[in-house]
Order: C-alpha cells, then structure tokens, then sequence
C-alpha cells in the first residue's frame, strides 16, 4: 500500500505541472487575426500617418493626387476634370494598378466654414474590370470640385472594400506644387 501511495504521489506531482503548461498554451495569444465574436468597430478606422522608410508615388497614373487607405492596404487616386467633374480611382498598394471592387458607391466628407457635407460618388465601371464590380467612382458637381480645392475646408474619403471600411484624408496639391503637364484641371 505504501508503495502505490509513492506512486500516485509521484503522478500527481508530475500531472499538476503540465496540465498548468496546457492550459497556459491553450490560452495563449490568437495570432491568426479573427475577431472575437460580439466585438464592434464604432468608429471609422484610423488614419494611417505617413511611412518615412520607404519611397511614395508623389501622384496616381491619371495624375491626381493619391490617398493612403489602410495600412497601405490600397490607395485612392482623386482626379478633378472640367466642369466639376470628380472622379476616384481605387488603386493597388503600390497606387500602380486599379483594383475593382464590389461598391456601388462610396464618400467623400468634407468640412468647411462650420459646416460638413457628404458627397456620393458613384461606381462607374470600366472596360477592363470585371461584371460587378468598379475601380472608378465619379460625380459631377461644382460645389465638391471647388470645396476640394479650398484651402480651408478638409476632406475624407470613405469606402468599403472587401467588407472592410476605409478612410483616407485627401489633400490636394494646388497649382506651384503639380509635378506634371498642365492637363490636370482644377
């Protein structure tokens, strides 16, 4: 009898110690990114600052100025035409290549004076992106052409990719500073 008291002793001292490593590594840290059922995101998600270690295009393939979405996760590309025409390009990380997506719209808020408003940009497919989904977004409309170009008024662009909500201040770049032909129309 004493000796399988010994023995279970022995177990006992050995079993408390790994079930303690079992359920520290059963609880760990989740790295594979999901989200914990039950959590929501109220708020837009934050702006991403400007990365100082590594090289940005000064300006999109359509020559407009480029807005950072994400982590660098995509870019948006803000093009003034004649007329009052705005239109937004959904780029690629690199601001290089469009990328289609399954909006049908998306937003640019702007404030000024005191005052915000909300513009609805809407998808406007082209030739070379799939049935379905857009990497071009436009309106026509002189109030928002002329608010984007106010040196007091700020202004976000706001769109959903992937089921994902994505900001991004647009700063434009007035006249001195353009680093291209004079095509681009403000």
């Amino acid at each position: 009898m004493t000796r399988h008291c010994f023995l279970f002793r022995s177990l006992k001292c050995l079993c408390v110690p790994i079930l303690g490593l079992s359920l520290i590594s059963a609880s760990g840290c989740n790295e594979s990114g999901t989200t914990v059922p039950g959590n929501t995101i109220s708020e837009l998600p934050p702006e991403t600052e400007g990365h100082d270690d590594h090289a940005h295009p000064s300006e999109g393939p359509h020559h407009g100025d480029l807005v950072e979405l994400g982590n660098e996760d995509y870019h948006a590309e803000v093009v003034h035409g004649e007329a009052g025409s705005v239109t937004v390009y959904i780029l690629d990380s690199a601001a290089k290549a469009g990328v289609p997506i399954d909006a049908t719209e998306l937003m640019i808020n702007v404030s000024h004076d005191g005052k915000a408003e909300q513009f609805k940009l809407v998808a406007e497919r082209q030739e070379t992106d799939p049935e379905g989904k857009s990497s071009r977004f436009s309106l026509k409309d002189e109030e928002l052409a002329g608010d984007l170009d106010a040196a007091d008024a700020s202004a976000k662009l706001v769109v959903t990719i992937d089921g994902k909500s994505y900001s991004g201040k647009i700063e434009h770049h007035h006249e001195g500073e353009h680093k291209h032909d004079d095509a681009h129309k403000h």
